[in-house]
């Protein structure tokens, strides 16, 4: 990594934790750290799973119950079983913490407007418009690709909303039995694999491989959530099922697509792969691609010290 990227990335979170006063012990002057705050309002009127909000703000476990019980000693919410699942707990402001929650609500709009405030017109939008450009690329470094259970409820999830759309999308819709197979037990090791993409501990994002026999692979289930597109998510996934296609064996990744899958023949075209000739007897498709992999560079033995 450049060492003046890291350098300005360093200065800019210095600038940026030192003007919203997240060093600060008494945020929006309410009496409590940055964090707390932050808690409250994730947890919002509607209340929050504590497995939920530990996801979504990475926060440590331990950290988080501190936190917790802060707030609740202060009378602001109470942690208590999920209606759905008894195992789950969930915090849920009582009525003082929503008036604190509306207190802040109110401070935090004020302190935004006094940021943009001394600044002329030109500055504002060109401040507005880097803060979009940030928050979006801070999301995409957000997201974490993972090796994942086939059969497990999130993967099913990302799934079924692959199929959901793509029967929207073809003209005529969907069947999933007259296409080709992608069962689980063909999308786990050595067979194959299946990788989910997470954001904030939320599954947006799915790919997954099979083995067609012959040291070849071929991809399928590729699917990005529409809130989640743009982030140059589906590009880390192909990436990524390729590294998982080169670890099983395989030396060529083979995948087919369908004319109304614009953006998916456009993301394949750019890396790399190459139209082929028909391989499979899929009703869906209309076009067929292919990439050779490169070979994996021989382990160099250590000299004997």
């Amino acid at each position: 990594m450049d060492g003046a990227q890291v350098r300005q990335v360093r200065e800019f979170n210095r600038a940026v934790t030192r003007r919203i006063g997240a060093l600060d012990d008494d945020y929006l002057g309410r009496g409590r750290p940055l964090a707390a705050s932050r808690l409250l309002f994730e947890i919002g009127p509607d209340g929050a799973d504590v497995s939920a909000l530990r996801a979504r703000l990475a926060l440590d476990s331990g950290y988080l119950s501190r936190l917790l019980r802060a707030l609740e000693g202060e009378g602001l919410l109470e942690v208590r079983p999920a209606p759905d699942d008894a195992r789950k707990r969930r915090a849920v402001l009582t009525r003082q913490g929503l008036r604190e929650f509306r207190e802040l609500d109110a401070r935090s709009e004020r302190f935004a407007a006094s940021l943009l405030e001394p600044l002329g017109a030109t500055q504002r939008q060109r401040l507005l418009e880097a803060m979009a450009v940030v928050e979006r690329c801070l999301r995409a470094a957000a997201v974490e690709i993972v090796l994942a259970d086939p059969a497990s409820p999130e993967a099913r999830a990302c799934v079924d909303a692959y199929l959901r759309e793509i029967d929207q999308r073809f003209e005529g819709g969907f069947d999933p039995g007259r296409g080709p197979s992608a069962e689980p037990d063909e999308l786990v090791p050595p067979r194959g694999a299946f990788l989910l993409a997470r954001l904030d501990g939320e599954a947006i994002g799915c790919g997954a491989l099979k083995s067609l026999g012959r040291r070849v692979g071929e991809i399928k289930r590729m699917w990005v959530a529409p809130e989640a597109r743009g982030l140059g998510v589906a590009r880390r996934l192909l990436a990524a099922l390729e590294a998982q296609a080169a670890a099983l064996g395989f030396t060529r990744i083979r995948l087919d697509t369908q004319r109304s899958l614009v953006e998916a023949r456009a993301l394949y075209e750019a890396n790399g792969y190459r139209p082929i000739a028909r391989y499979n007897d899929n009703p869906y498709a209309d076009f067929w691609f292919e990439k050779r992999l490169s070979a994996p560079a021989p382990r160099r033995r250590r000299a004997c010290s």
